[in-house]
C-alpha cells in the first residue's frame, strides 16, 4: 500500500469519526436509487448477497440490507471508522445480516462466491485500484455483477479548474481550519445555487437533485469530502471503462449521472477460460 493510500485512509478515519450518522436524504433508499438507476434497481438488491467496498460508518449498508440483500459484507480498513460502522449496524433493523470486515478493498476474503460487488464513492480514493477491481472480481460467482459510482472528469471541469488547487493546501488543513473553509464554500455554493436560478449554469442539476434535498449538515459534509482526504481522482469515461475491463469484467455499462459522475456496472462470465 503507497503512502498515498495510507494518509487517504487515516484521512477517512478522522472525518468519519467526526461524521458518524447517517440521517435523512444523506441516507435514504430514494438517493440509493438515484445512485444506482437506470443500470440497477433497488429490487435487484432483493436476496442478493453483496459485498460493499468503503463501507465508512454504513451508509450504503444500511441502503442495502432496506433494498432487500441477504446479507452484506461491510469493508471498511479505517479503524475508527470501523467501530463507528459497527455500532450503527448494531441499531440497524437488520444488523445480524451484516458482517463487517476491517480490511483493504484488495486484502479482504470471504468463504463463498456473492452476487454483487458495490463500491460508491470509494475506487477515486485509491491510487490503485487495480488489485481491489480484481479481488472484487474473484469474489464474486459466475454471472456476478460489480457496481462502482465515480467521480467523473467530463463535466466538472470548471469546478476541477477551483477546487484542485484549492486542495494543494486543504488537504493538509488540522480539522478546524478545513471546516472553515467549508463555511465559506458552503454559502458560496448557496449563493452559485440561487444565481442558477436566474442563469444556465454548470451543476445545476447535481446542486437540485442530490445535494439540496440533503440537511445543512450533511451538504456541508460533501464539501468536507472532497477537500479533506489525500488522494482524489477524477475518472474520465474511458478509464472508468478500463477499471473494469482490466479485471476481466464483461458487458460493461456505464451512465453519466446528473452530468458529474459515472455509474459503472460489469458481469463476471458464466464460466471463465482457465477456471476448474
Amino acid at each position: 500500500m503507497s503512502s498515498l493510500d495510507e494518509r487517504t485512509i487515516q484521512d477517512f478515519d478522522n472525518q468519519w469519526s467526526r461524521y458518524d450518522d447517517n440521517e435523512g436524504w444523506y441516507g435514504s433508499l430514494a438517493l440509493f436509487s438515484d445512485i444506482i438507476s437506470p443500470l440497477m434497481s433497488t429490487d435487484d438488491l432483493k436476496g442478493k448477497r453483496v459485498v460493499d467496498i468503503g463501507s465508512g460508518t454504513g451508509r450504503i449498508v444500511g441502503m442495502l440490507l432496506e433494498s432487500g440483500a441477504a446479507h452484506v459484507y461491510a469493508v471498511e480498513p479505517a479503524a475508527r471508522a470501523f467501530e463507528k460502522l459497527k455500532s450503527n449496524v448494531k441499531s440497524m433493523a437488520r444488523g445480524r445480516d451484516v458482517t463487517p470486515l476491517n480490511k483493504r478493498g484488495d486484502e479482504w476474503s470471504i468463504e463463498a462466491p456473492v452476487d454483487l460487488v458495490i463500491s460508491i464513492g470509494v475506487i477515486e480514493f485509491i491510487s490503485d485500484p487495480g488489485p481491489t477491481v480484481k479481488r472484487c472480481f474473484d469474489a464474486l460467482k459466475p454471472g456476478g455483477e460489480i457496481f462502482f459510482w465515480l467521480c467523473s472528469h467530463e463535466g466538472n471541469e470548471l469546478y476541477l479548474a477551483l477546487v484542485q488547487p484549492l486542495r494543494k493546501f486543504t488537504t493538509f488543513l488540522p480539522h478546524f481550519l478545513l471546516v472553515s473553509v467549508v463555511q465559506i464554500l458552503y454559502w458560496a455554493l448557496c449563493a452559485y445555487r440561487m444565481l442558477g436560478k436566474l442563469i444556465p449554469l454548470p451543476l445545476m442539476r447535481y446542486l437540485d437533485k442530490v445535494w439540496w434535498p440533503m440537511s445543512a449538515r450533511k451538504r456541508r459534509l460533501v464539501i468536507y469530502d472532497q477537500l479533506n482526504p489525500t488522494y482524489l481522482k477524477y475518472y474520465k469515461k474511458h478509464e472508468a471503462i478500463a477499471l473494469l475491463e482490466a479485471a476481466g469484467f464483461q458487458d460493461i455499462e456505464i451512465h453519466h449521472r446528473h452530468g458529474y459522475s459515472w455509474s459503472v456496472k460489469g458481469r463476471k462470465a458464466h464460466s471463465v477460460l482457465g477456471s476448474n
